[in-house]
């Protein structure tokens, strides 16, 4: 591991339920993977300061069979289609709903093979985790007004199968070669994820 990728670690341990370490296992879905990346470029593309925001994840190849003129407008074809997951963003969010309040009243029809959340937090160096105030609204305050805070962007991606998957961007190194991306950064997020996919939910 280089001495930035350590420094990136110790910055996003500061995520909630950060796993504190880099994933470089190859051993993941790559559907979903690509899936991840795919928003995390597009949200990287809208810029910082977004509402959270919900993805759909479905099987491309039944998404062209099903769906031939959507499929066109989205420029997919048989071709592309095969092994791949697409993307539906779903309503925005307002700026003032948590994330984690939205996923538990979720649950997901059964064509959604996955999906996927974008979310921006702000994290704390983990030798001021002491100080953090326990009110929610005070320990926002707090982290939002402490000099050495960072922003970051979390994608999570989940599928029905169970792979999980996750990218991770810090607004002080807001480039497509600094993002973080693996399988078990975000535990807690892709846990709330994978329960809208759950048909008893």
């Amino acid at each position: 591991m280089s001495e930035y990728d350590e420094q990136r670690d110790n910055e996003l341990e500061g995520v909630d339920g950060f796993s504190g370490e880099l994933d470089d296992d190859l051993d993941t879905d790559p559907a979903l993977a690509a899936a991840v990346l795919e928003i995390e470029e597009h949200a990287a593309g809208e810029g910082w300061d977004r509402p959270a925001r919900l993805y759909a994840l479905v099987d491309t190849a039944t998404l062209v069979a099903q769906e031939p003129a959507l499929a066109s407008l989205m420029g997919l074809d048989a071709a592309s289609a095969q092994g791949s997951l697409t993307p539906i963003e779903q309503d925005q969010l307002a700026p003032h709903v948590q994330l984690e309040d939205v996923l538990p009243t979720l649950v997901w029809p059964e064509g959604v093979v996955g999906c996927a959340a974008v979310v921006e937090r702000l994290v704390l160096p983990p030798d001021v985790s002491g100080e953090i105030p326990e009110d929610p609204s005070a320990a926002a305050e707090f982290a939002a007004s402490h000099p050495a805070r960072q922003e970051v962007r979390i994608i999570a991606g989940v599928t029905r199968a169970g792979a999980t998957y996750s990218a991770l961007r810090l607004r002080s190194h807001d480039d497509a070669a600094s993002v973080a991306a693996g399988a078990d950064l975000v535990p807690q997020l892709t846990q709330l994820l994978a329960a809208t996919l759950e048909s008893d939910a």
